[in-house]
């Protein structure tokens, strides 16, 4: 929901950056990967209930992810890296709520729920991606250069990060917040649903 907005603040100081490394000669499929290995070790962080660790983890991944699109723009952008991308998202989205699952036993229903949940909004996500390019709709780029169609929801990456942030600053309150966050996301893909039948 708020994705455009979170863009139009963090594009233009990430995009020197991006610049930057882009003429050092790192790639940004590189770039990626390199921030879902950070983002990981976020897992075994939570496991230990080492929340503040987790949390930076946390943010250096969304980092990384906001600068391989920067370092794409700089150099090479291509449709296998917005698939990859994609695909290290969804990995490191799932990979938090492994963390708290394993953190506490009282979490791994509602961890468990919250998978469920992100598995709804993801393939709805990528689903109405590909009924837009069956039809020919075209992506406005609300959100930034995208190499394919980013449907809007409810719930998009910056209430992904901002219910994490949440999860590790309320660790007790985990259960509660991923009741809601999952509630969200499950109205989300629902929403898309029914966009995608219009």
């Amino acid at each position: 929901m708020f994705d455009p907005l979170l863009r139009r603040l963090v594009d233009p100081p990430l995009d020197p950056l991006g610049r930057w490394i882009a003429r050092t000669g790192l790639t940004a499929n590189r770039t990626t990967l390199i921030g879902l290995a950070i983002g990981l070790l976020a897992v075994p962080l939570l496991a230990f209930e080492q929340y503040f660790g987790a949390l930076v983890v946390i943010l250096l991944n969304r980092l990384l992810d906001g600068l391989d699109g920067a370092v794409a723009r700089h150099s090479h952008a291509t449709a296998f890296g917005g698939y990859l991308d994609i695909v290290c998202d969804m990995v490191f989205y799932a990979a938090v709520p492994v963390g708290f699952a394993l953190a506490r036993p009282e979490n791994a229903v509602w961890a468990a729920i919250l998978l469920a949940s992100f598995i709804a909004t993801g393939t709805s996500f990528l689903g109405r991606a590909i009924v837009a390019a069956q039809r020919g709709e075209s992506y406005g780029g609300e959100r930034g250069g995208k190499s394919f169609f980013h449907s809007a929801g409810l719930i998009e990456g910056g209430e992904t990060i901002a219910a994490f942030v949440l999860f590790c600053l309320l660790p007790s309150q985990f259960p509660w917040l991923a009741a809601t966050m999952a509630l969200l996301c499950f109205w989300t893909a629902l929403v898309r649903v029914l966009q995608s039948r219009r």
